[in-house]
């Protein structure tokens, strides 16, 4: 196998919502492959300290649901790098179980409309460079229900992600700009850290699981590498689903 077809050197990546969890294994990941990863959250501080673990990570402040910032973030990027070639949309919130309209609309203008807005933005480049990967991370929830999880929002933010990456896939393939996803299933995260502290739900979710377990954050780096490199070069619209079998029940 050529191991090169994973290499990333030279390439230019923007990574949101890399304060923590999955998105800051998701920028350093990159980093170990040769990239030079711009890492983007709401909080600066740390980005700052995965910056200074990851010499090839730079930090950048920006909140996702801004048009402004995401702009400048962009023009910021190709200004200082000449390039962007891949953008991994990792940046999402969930409702909390929250049912109401007000926190539909906001996980569903953090999970879903930042999604479209960023990729639109660094398409422009990618499109003149007729070439680039966008990794939006959805999951397994955008699949299948999170019941008895009740998340709506999620699930109908995840469900559209998935639904926009095939569109923007077909969009854009002819110009050599591909659009995947990745769908994780249960991976310890910020997020879901004070549903994993509950015993009954660890063991429920172990139980329930076919694999037995919950992922470890190492075992995405391998289809993210696929989807962000040349590995994947004639992979486009799809959703790439790590979820130990959750969804094959």
């Amino acid at each position: 196998m050529n191991q090169s077809l994973f290499d990333l050197g030279g390439r230019v990546a923007i990574v949101t919502g890399a304060s923590g969890g999955l998105g800051a294994r998701f920028a350093a990941t990159l980093a170990a492959a040769g990239a030079s990863v711009i890492a983007c959250a709401r909080r600066l501080e740390p980005l700052e300290r995965l910056a200074a673990e990851h010499p090839s990570v730079a930090a950048v402040r920006c909140d996702v649901t801004d048009d402004a910032q995401l702009r400048a973030l962009v023009d910021d990027v190709v200004e200082l790098h000449g390039r962007i070639d891949v953008c991994v949309n990792n940046a999402g919130i969930s409702s909390d179980g929250a049912s109401d309209p007000d926190s539909f609309e906001r996980v569903l203008e953090v999970n879903v409309r930042s999604v479209f807005a960023l990729s639109q933005l660094v398409a422009e480049p990618m499109l003149q460079q007729g070439r680039g990967s966008i990794v939006n991370i959805s999951s397994m929830f955008g699949i299948v229900a999170s019941s008895p999880v009740p998340e709506a929002a999620y699930v109908a933010s995840k469900a559209a992600v998935n639904g926009l990456t095939r569109e923007l896939g077909a969009q854009w393939a002819a110009a050599g700009v591909r659009v995947n996803a990745l769908a994780p299933g249960w991976f310890p995260t910020d997020m879901n850290a004070e549903l994993f502290a509950d015993e009954r739900t660890a063991n429920w979710v172990a139980r329930t699981c076919p694999m037995g377990r919950v992922g470890r954050p190492d075992e995405l780096d391998g289809a993210l590498l696929f989807l962000a490199s040349d590995a994947s070069s004639y992979c486009t619209g799809q959703v790439i689903v790590i979820d130990g079998g959750w969804t094959l029940r």
